[in-house]
């Protein structure tokens, strides 16, 4: 199991994210079942059900072209959701470089 699945609260809400093993993006999975590359369109569980989301997800990461599939903690704001971990903030709004080098999707979902 991955280590990063350790830190979440019992009573908690946690998203899955990913990365896309083509291009390395981030992705989170979402309502439907299709992996997103904003959390705000990601699918929230509660903390009590994630176990099982993840291992679906896990034995389908193969079939999905994924890697690095784990559970995020989060908590709902009047903004979104937004990861408790610093490192998952990071990786919930994008790169940290210069606006120049962000993905075009990216900037155009920013503005």
């Amino acid at each position: 199991m991955d280590r990063r699945n350790n830190r979440r609260d019992a009573e908690g809400s946690s998203v899955i994210t990913a990365n896309r093993l083509l291009d390395g993006r981030i992705v989170w999975l979402g309502e439907d079942g299709t992996w997103e590359p904003l959390i705000r369109n990601a699918r929230i569980y509660s903390n009590a059900d994630i176990e099982n989301a993840l291992k679906v997800q896990a034995d389908r990461a193969q079939q999905d072209e994924l890697v690095g599939v784990y559970g995020v903690q989060v908590t709902r704001s009047p903004s979104g959701i937004v990861p408790v971990t610093s490192r998952e903030r990071i990786r919930a709004v994008g790169p940290s470089v210069h606006p120049e080098f962000t993905p075009e999707w990216q900037a155009v979902e920013a503005a």
